[in-house]
């Protein structure tokens, strides 16, 4: 048994659709009888969405 650890990006869960093949993805290789860690960064543009928010409230935002 192995361990895999598989990343995915906002685009890769910016809809049900992506969210269901990522979803498909991990279920396959518990399957094949693999550890997962699964790695999900935040949904399509809501990393974009958080700066452009921050930058409204502060011009220097940390």
């Amino acid at each position: 048994m192995m361990l895999i650890i598989q990343k995915y990006g906002g685009t890769s869960v910016g809809s049900v659709e992506r969210i269901k093949a990522v979803a498909q993805r991990v279920k396959q290789t518990v399957q094949n009888n693999n550890n997962v860690v699964v790695v999900v960064s935040a949904m399509g543009k809501t990393t974009d969405d958080l700066l452009s928010l921050s930058k409204a409230v502060s011009t220097n935002p940390r």
